[in-house]
């Protein structure tokens, strides 16, 4: 096992196991999902070729951000909720690719700096909101179509891990209690690489007895 807090490893757990138990969670639905896998094919299935399981494939947060900033005003925490509030909480993109991308979208000349938000834990003016440019507008006016798409798949993204949660909270819970147990730990210091073995030894017995059900 060989997580690197420095990449944000451990951040990420949480969301990924998450994302682990919806997928698991959907397959028991498999009827549904081969009906809109039917009606819904993603661009002859390159898209998501492209994506390869990921959340987003080459370019979309980009544009999902830019699109999220012209809806309104934020810094690169509010846009990582934005999206983890729009995925039904399954999926957060790691600040290691937000704050790049915003960035990347202000030398593009795409968002700018807004004025800073009064916050009440008196943070505010450490926070950098974006907002659209007249540039970044128009771009997101000629990509119309590719904008709707894309916050489209998020909000059904968000809806099905709404209803499979409805379906199996206790799964949920658990799956999130691992990850949060883990990061918590790993923050502390407390993760070695002893502790580390024996955390794998433990996951993959309890994966082999659920195999075993």
């Amino acid at each position: 096992m060989t997580w690197n807090n420095r990449n944000g490893g451990w951040e990420k757990l949480g969301p990924m196991i998450a994302m682990m138990a919806a997928s698991a969670a959907s397959d028991w639905d498999s009827g549904e999902r081969r009906t809109r896998r039917k009606s819904k094919e993603w661009h002859d299935g390159a898209q998501r070729r492209k994506r390869r399981g990921r959340m987003f494939g080459t370019g979309e947060l980009r544009l999902a951000l830019l699109a999220l900033i012209a809806r309104e005003s934020r810094h690169g925490y509010e846009l990582i909720r934005a999206i983890e509030d729009m995925t039904g909480g399954s999926y957060a993109p790691s600040p290691g690719a937000v704050y790049p991308t915003l960035q990347m979208l202000e030398e593009e000349g795409q968002i700018k700096p807004a004025k800073a938000k009064a916050s009440d834990d008196g943070e505010g003016a450490s926070k950098k909101p974006f907002k659209a440019t007249k540039s970044g507008k128009a771009e997101l006016e000629e990509r119309a179509d590719e904008v709707s798409e894309l916050m489209e798949r998020l909000g059904e993204h968000g809806e099905r891990t709404e209803k499979i949660k409805q379906k199996s909270p206790d799964l949920f819970r658990a799956m999130s209690n691992l990850g949060s147990v883990l990061k918590n730990r790993a923050r502390a210091g407390k993760l070695d690489q002893a502790a580390m073995n024996e955390i794998v030894d433990i996951i993959d017995e309890v994966a082999k007895r659920i195999e075993r059900m």
